[in-house]
């Protein structure tokens, strides 16, 4: 007759769980990681078209241009969908804000539409 107690078996049951347990943990990090990935890079493209927007001689359309440009080459297209650019002032001095509002990744590449949302900010260049 077999104990009650008999532990035959559970290192296979234990390893199922823990398995399933870092495997989901680690799914989670690297989501987090492509989510800040694709934020950072939002965001420098939106910086990138807003110097690009406030040299002499350019406006703000080039600006939009620009930043669909990089976040097409360094994502997706789909990223760059709903770019923006104003003048506006910060602290007296004029400057130019370019502003995306795209996709947060939350499984994937797939999330909410509209959920992140990113300026870039450049000081308006003049000649004197």
């Amino acid at each position: 007759m077999r104990p009650l107690r008999d532990e035959r078996g559970s290192a296979v049951a234990e390893f199922s769980l823990v398995g399933v347990l870092l495997t989901a943990l680690l799914l989670a990090v690297v989501q987090l990681a492509l989510a800040l990935h694709v934020r950072n890079t939002v965001l420098d493209a939106a910086a990138e078209g807003a110097r690009y927007a406030a040299l002499t001689g350019s406006s703000p359309d080039a600006g939009v241009q620009r930043t669909r440009e990089l976040i097409g080459s360094a994502i997706a297209a789909e990223f760059a969908g709903e770019v923006s650019a104003a003048t506006t002032s910060i602290d007296g001095v004029p400057a130019i804000a370019v502003t995306v509002r795209t996709t947060l990744p939350v499984v994937g590449l797939l999330g909410p539409k509209r959920a992140l949302e990113v300026t870039g900010h450049a000081a308006l260049e003049t000649v004197e």
